[in-house]
């Protein structure tokens, strides 16, 4: 199947007409935000969420670049009481780099790599109390050059989180990676952290405030990003939700500023 239609169908299924209402846990998404929850799917139950849109804008002295993606999918399935598979893809993104100098541009287009990881949760799958979960993961270079790393890259995620009430939960994900060098040949150190604070604001409407620090390693020079999250999740029915949200840079290695929609639908 070409991957057009690959990502057309993906869509076509998570806009489908509402499933059976679901039983078991709470939907729990890994999208909006920086971090990444520690629940796991019900046994047998399938979750897809996708980026509708996302646009990030980079600032440096000498250069502007501008990143848009679509149809950033990524499969979700329960393999047991505290597993679950993962399979990720970006079907598109394009970038635009422009000289501030010369004025020049240029530009490129392409598919992401795919990402393979396995969740275990290790205390409460449902996501709520103190849960903690293990996350190890390989990306493939399957993308093109404009969004591919143009290597294998590979990592662990730790997710952890607690309730602080019914409406408010604290959570961290520290990872550490072994992230594709920018010359796209060969893997370095990176590591870091995401912390947040989730807020129910009503049944359907939460908000999660979020800051994060990692530290990349490249033999081509080493630098530390900080940023800073806010995002919005509205909660249709049992099984769909939809989201928005917004990370800002807070220094120079970050990029300035970056804007998201998506939606998460479980079967």
């Amino acid at each position: 199947m070409h991957r057009p239609a690959l990502a057309a169908l993906l869509l076509g299924v998570i806009a489908a007409g509402p499933a059976v209402a679901g039983e078991g846990r709470d939907l729990c998404p890994d999208r909006p935000g920086i971090g990444t929850p520690a629940c796991t799917l019900d046994p047998g139950r399938v979750q897809i969420e996708a980026g509708i849109g996302d646009w990030t804008m980079d600032r440096q002295p000498d250069s502007r670049t501008d990143t848009i993606s679509a149809g950033d999918f990524l499969l979700r399935v329960g393999l047991g009481e505290h597993i679950e598979a993962q399979l990720g893809w970006t079907a598109f993104g394009h970038v635009r780099t422009r000289d501030r100098a010369t004025g020049a541009v240029d530009k490129a287009s392409g598919v992401g790599d795919v990402t393979l990881a396995v969740r275990r949760n290790l205390a409460r799958p449902d996501g709520g109390g103190f849960a903690v979960a293990v996350q190890p993961y390989a990306t493939l270079p399957a993308g093109g050059h404009a969004i591919g790393a143009g290597d294998w890259g590979a990592g662990l995620l730790v997710p952890l989180s607690y309730d602080l009430s019914d409406r408010f939960q604290i959570a961290l994900t520290p990872e550490i990676d072994a992230a594709v060098d920018e010359d796209r040949d060969g893997r370095h150190l990176s590591y870091g952290t995401a912390a947040g604070l989730g807020v129910a604001m009503s049944d359907a409407v939460s908000a999660t405030i979020e800051m994060a620090a990692y530290r990349d390693r490249d033999p081509a020079g080493h630098s530390t990003q900080l940023l800073a999250g806010l995002s919005f999740a509205l909660q249709s029915g049992e099984d769909m939700q939809f989201d928005a949200g917004a990370n800002a840079g807070l220094n120079h290695a970050t990029p300035d500023i970056e804007l998201y929609l998506g939606i998460t639908r479980r079967f």
